[in-house]
């Protein structure tokens, strides 16, 4: 039985949805402060699903969970607050959730003997590119402090591996993008920051607005490196049969080693809607890096992973699920 934290946001429930296509048996742990219970219900659907609503910041709850399944071989973790201008603006908050609420979990996880766990963290650990593309042997000085909630849980990781022999896997994304295949899941945040789905949600009485034109790229605006969430859910899985066969602790970059511009972003847009998206050019925002794309060599040689679908691809699931999403609203 794996337990996943986080099981009912974004990328946690396309995890658990592939999970349970497998025939695994999924216990989703989850606050539901940024999950939806409605992706809980459709996950239901797919195989042999548990749900304990809890909070990592309460350590009971926690220990509740794995006191009441025995049977927890694994856990996948991605229960945490990400967004970065809030960090900035609430520290607290974020290394109170983050850091604090990993404990929880990790001392839960040896109380009970579970050691293994699959962390989703963040090329936000990296800071201000020093090279791209970007490998893991890239200097780790996090710019805000998300980046370094999750620097500081890898580090903690690290400790917990050489004193109690915890091994971890810690997964470094770029960019996520798309949807689930089918459109029974995919990104439902309030208020929603990532571009993609901003770009898809504008419409003639709010325009997508592009910051920044004067980048020192090929057409002025930022590079990013796109990967869909199935592909993302698919590393996951192979991370956790990593550690099954006994791999050690370890880190790896999940991105597709392409980059694609915003303005890209936003043809592919157009194309998939089939219309033109009203558009407002802005200044820079402080803080953005002209490109981030991932080397992920390492991914592929040690995990055997490899992403397989493109930015099209992903932009067509996501506007997909923006439609699917208006309906499920109108109905809750």
């Amino acid at each position: 039985m794996i337990l996943v934290t986080g099981g009912a946001g974004y990328i946690g429930s396309h995890l658990v949805m592939e999970l349970l296509k497998q025939g695994k048996d999924v216990i989703v742990f989850d606050s539901l402060e940024l999950g939806h219970i409605e992706t809980i219900e459709t996950l239901r659907q797919y195989g042999n699903l548990k749900f304990i609503k809890g909070n990592l910041k309460n350590i009971d709850d926690i220990r509740g969970a794995f006191m009441l399944n025995k049977d927890i071989e694994a856990v996948v973790h991605f229960a945490a607050y990400s967004q970065v201008a809030e960090s900035v603006k609430n520290p607290q908050k974020y290394y109170y959730n983050n850091v604090y609420g990993t404990l929880n979990l990790l001392n839960a996880m040896l109380e009970f003997g579970v050691k293994k766990i699959v962390f989703s963290s963040t090329a936000a650990t990296y800071g201000e590119p020093v090279y791209t593309p970007i490998d893991e042997k890239h200097p780790q000085n996090p710019i805000n402090p998300y980046g370094t909630t999750k620097l500081i849980i890898e580090k903690i990781m690290d400790d917990y591996d050489k004193a109690y022999g915890l091994k971890s896997v810690r997964l470094r994304y770029f960019n996520v993008a798309g949807a689930n295949s089918d459109g029974k899941i995919g990104e439902w945040h309030e208020p929603e920051t990532h571009l993609i789905p901003n770009v898809l949600k504008a419409s003639s009485f709010k325009s997508f607005k592009m910051f920044g034109t004067n980048y020192d790229t090929a057409d002025g605006t930022c590079v990013r490196d796109y990967i869909n969430v199935e592909d993302l859910a698919d590393a996951h899985v192979k991370a956790l049969e990593y550690l099954k066969n006994g791999g050690d602790t370890n880190y790896f970059n999940l991105g597709t080693k392409t980059g694609n511009s915003v303005k890209e972003v936003f043809a592919a847009c157009e194309s998939v809607k089939g219309t033109s998206i009203p558009l407002e050019i802005c200044p820079r925002r402080e803080g953005d890096p002209a490109e981030l794309v991932a080397d992920n060599t390492k991914a592929r040689e040690v995990l055997g992973w490899t992403p397989k679908n493109d930015l099209k691809y992903s932009i067509k699931t996501a506007y997909e699920w923006e439609n699917n999403l208006k309906k499920l609203q109108n109905m809750v």
